[in-house]
Parts: C-alpha cells; structure tokens; sequence
C-alpha cells in the first residue's frame, strides 16, 4: 500500500510549517526550494513509472537535514524526518523507504543503478541546482545558509557533480536530460571556471575588497 493524499498533506503542513518558522535559516533550502523539487519529482515520477506519492512525500522531506544542522548531510534529517513522517500516520515501512530513498537520491551517495524512486527525486533536486538562474540568484544564499565561502561551494558542486556529468547520469529521465542538459552543462562549466578564477591572486584580492 501506497501514501495517501490526505497522508501526504499532512506531510507537507508540517514541514511547510517548519520552512516558514524558520525562514530566516533557510534562504536557499525553504519553502520555496521544496515546492519545486516535489512538483517536479512527481512530474518525473509519473515519467518513470514509480511510486509517486511515495516520491513526493520524499521529497516534502528530503532536505529537513538543514533544520536540524547547518551545511549537513541528508542523513542529519533522519530523525526529523521520521517524526515528521510518523506523526502524519506514515507505516514504518514506508517511514523507512522514505529515509533511506532520501539518501540514495543525494548528489554525494547516487550512482548509475539508483531505484526509480530516487532517480526521480535527484532529477528534481538536481535541476533545482542546474538552473540558469540559480547561481545569480540563490548562490549567495546557499554560503549565507551553511556558512561557507565561495571555494568550499565551488569545490563541492564540481566535486559532486563532475562524475554524474561525465559519465552520463547527470539527469536520469530521457526527458530530463533532454530538456535540462544544456543547462546543467552551463552550469557546471561556470563552477568549473569560478573554482579556477580563486586561484587568481587578482581575483582573490578583488573578493577581499568587495567583503570588506
């Protein structure tokens, strides 16, 4: 048996609830970034041929981790997570899947053989991060969330991302792949070339001035 609709509402007055409490730390994860990974999941989900309600009920949740610590592995959210889902009348079963689904479909951990169910959860959440207007308007919101500066960013993105890339699992659905791919290219290219800039004593002083 599958989530229910009236299961998945409540799923997601909880953390929508929490998203708004605690809008202040949450200028890039918020409300706004987990509307978007769950419509889209589901859109990618119902492509796929997985099990959608689960899909979006995980990704109501699938970032609660940055509620609990900053600059964190999914992992960190499990807790939460698991209150969240068990308070909303989720069967442990499903509570399990749900937490697990959330961290294999984490840039870090997913590979080439992920489940559907993840696949369709990282293409929504990776698009997020492929967006053109994602480094010009939520960069800067990302490192004032997690309290990190441009390096450690630009390292992560194309530490994580450089392999998906290259060896062609970037975007999981077809349709994905052909509609965001040029995107997601772009994007890392810019990250790429960010990364390479830091090391440009120019460009290091520049950025010291510009903090100051």
């Amino acid at each position: 048996m599958s989530i229910t609709r009236s299961t998945i509402e409540l799923v997601e007055k909880q953390v929508r609830d929490l998203c708004t409490h605690y809008a202040r730390n949450l200028p890039f994860h918020g409300w706004h970034h987990v509307s978007f990974v769950r419509d889209k999941a589901v859109e990618f989900a119902d492509l796929n041929g997985s099990d959608t309600p689960v899909v979006e009920t995980a990704a109501l949740v699938h970032d609660v981790n940055y509620l609990v610590r900053r600059n964190s592995p999914a992992a960190a959210g499990s807790g939460l997570r698991r209150d969240i889902l068990d308070s909303a009348g989720v069967t442990p079963d499903l509570v399990d899947w749900i937490d697990a689904l959330v961290d294999e479909a984490e840039m870090a951990n997913r590979h080439r053989d992920i489940s559907l169910e993840a696949q369709a959860l990282s293409d929504a959440d990776t698009l997020f991060k492929a967006l053109p207007v994602t480094p010009v308007v939520l960069a800067h919101k990302y490192l004032a969330e997690n309290g990190i500066g441009l390096r450690e960013l630009a390292n992560k993105i194309v530490g994580e991302q450089h392999v998906p890339h290259e060896e062609g699992f970037y975007f999981y659905s077809p349709e994905a792949a052909t509609a965001y791919s040029r995107w997601a290219t772009a994007n890392l290219e810019l990250w790429h070339c960010i990364k390479e800039s830091l090391d440009d004593p120019t460009v290091e002083r520049l950025l010291t001035a510009v903090a100051s």
